[in-house]
């Protein structure tokens, strides 16, 4: 500990966003930073408990204590050394990452103010980067090869681990560029795509191979144990997320007007990045009343898009109760996650937020939206023990709309018989989750991979 009482004596300042009328006019990062001064000051908050539950909180493992000492003594170069031990790509998850390592925190039980793990996070990377603490490693090779197909989060983690280890690592991805869901559905304004691109510009000149705008048969190697058209490998890494997003198969579904969430903002980062589309592709939110059918993360990144996009109005729904309003969750008490109302800066920018909402049917004339048909539910216990049932609660009515955008999160890919060779990561292997949990899950499939080709 830099400071025995700076969690008595420093409050807990986070960086805060860009003002709202100046951030809704571009795709900028939101998020400000503090100067060093402060954040050495919160890293000094971090209390080095006897029992760390941020580290056991985190997916990756990160020891929080270890870097927050470090930083909060000057040692940026340490601090960074000892977060990249655990966390390959920090630069990512200090943007992104909820932070269930802060839920976790003693001061969070105790003051509910934790130590700023996150945005220390960012802060240690992005002087890395600054100070040239990350430089080129060249590694020795040991002839043999991997393939990782899909170039997300946890592949990446993984074609970087293995590479280390002096395989030779080709990563296939379906996509023009890699970055999976960090590219084609986090907005910019949460993490700005060169961020990415400085990434994976070190990757390649450390010998990684990426082939983009392939799109590789699983269904192929799972009864070949080969990748048709390309070279043998000894292994294959298949981290290709959960590409289906769930529908609203509801009448009216057929209209013109509806979209998947990831239509919207898969299109809008590939615009950003130079990108054209024919005029009767783009789906833009201008100048319309917008509805977004989905609470989650996503669902917020559809309202921040949005109103950048010149909407007249966005107004939220979900299906499920409102969540606790407050610090606490007595059904997940600390240090579990707690299930708590959210409010994103995107929320913050302007949207009416409606929970326990079911959607009958999308209405419409001449085939373009006009509105959805929407009731009021309630839960109630299920007898037969299970999901609740869902029952009404108030009278149908109508939310008039003429952009829908469906935020119903992913399903679950059901994945083929592979051979021994063939290992399974990230949302591919377990389903929709966090991309700290993705990052893990591709260390851990790097391990595996590792441990059967020695």
């Amino acid at each position: 500990m830099g400071k025995l009482k700076a969690f008595m004596e420093i409050p807990r300042l986070e960086a805060g966003y860009r003002p709202v009328h100046d951030r809704v006019k571009d795709f900028s990062e939101v998020e400000q930073t503090l100067n060093t001064k402060q954040r050495k000051e919160q890293a000094a908050r971090c209390m080095d408990c006897g029992v760390p539950f941020c580290h056991w909180a985190c997916p990756l493992g990160n020891k929080a204590p270890e870097w927050n000492d470090a930083l909060c003594k000057g040692e940026w170069e340490l601090a960074y050394r000892l977060l990249n031990a655990t966390n390959d790509f920090p630069e990512f998850t200090g943007r992104i990452c909820p932070a269930l390592c802060e839920k976790a925190c003693v001061l969070n039980l105790t003051l509910h103010e934790p130590t700023t793990n996150r945005e220390n996070e960012a802060a240690i990377t992005e002087a890395a980067w600054r100070e040239g603490y990350i430089t080129q490693g060249n590694y020795k090779r040991n002839g043999k090869s991997v393939a990782v197909i899909g170039a997300g989060p946890a592949g990446l983690v993984a074609a970087n681990r293995l590479n280390k280890k002096g395989y030779n690592v080709t990563v296939f991805d379906r996509n023009e560029a890699a970055g999976g869901l960090l590219r084609y559905g986090i907005p910019n304004f949460k993490l700005n795509k060169t961020i990415i691109d400085r990434r994976i510009n070190m990757l390649c000149r450390e010998g990684i191979k990426f082939v983009y705008n392939t799109d590789i048969d699983l269904s192929k190697l799972a009864s070949t144990n080969k990748l048709p058209g390309q070279d043998d490998f000894d292994a294959y890494i298949v981290a290709t997320g959960t590409p289906q997003a769930r529908d609203l198969p509801i009448p009216g579904r057929n209209l013109k007007g509806i979209y998947f969430a990831l239509d919207m903002l898969a299109q809008q980062n590939r615009i950003l990045a130079g990108a054209d589309f024919p005029k009767d592709e783009i789906v833009s939110a201008k100048d319309k009343d917008v509805l977004v059918i989905g609470g989650g993360d996503t669902g917020s990144d559809c309202i921040g898009t949005s109103h950048r996009q010149g909407c007249k109005t966005v107004t939220q729904i979900e299906i499920m109760p409102k969540p606790v309003d407050g610090p606490d969750d007595p059904q997940n008490p600390w240090p579990n996650w707690p299930r708590t109302l959210k409010t994103t800066s995107s929320h913050e920018e302007g949207c009416l937020r409606r929970w326990n909402i079911n959607s009958l049917e999308f209405l419409g004339k001449d085939g373009r939206l006009t509105g959805v048909k929407v009731q009021p539910i309630d839960w109630k216990p299920n007898p037969d023990g299970g999901r609740p049932l869902m029952v009404a609660a108030g009278k149908e009515e109508i939310i008039k709309c003429d952009l829908v955008l469906l935020a119903l999160g992913f399903i679950k890919p059901q994945q083929p018989v592979f051979p021994k060779n063939v290992v399974v990561a990230g949302d591919a292997a377990a389903g929709p989750s966090l991309v700290v949990r993705a990052m893990a899950s591709g260390r851990d499939a790097a391990m595996e991979i590792d441990k059967m080709l020695r």
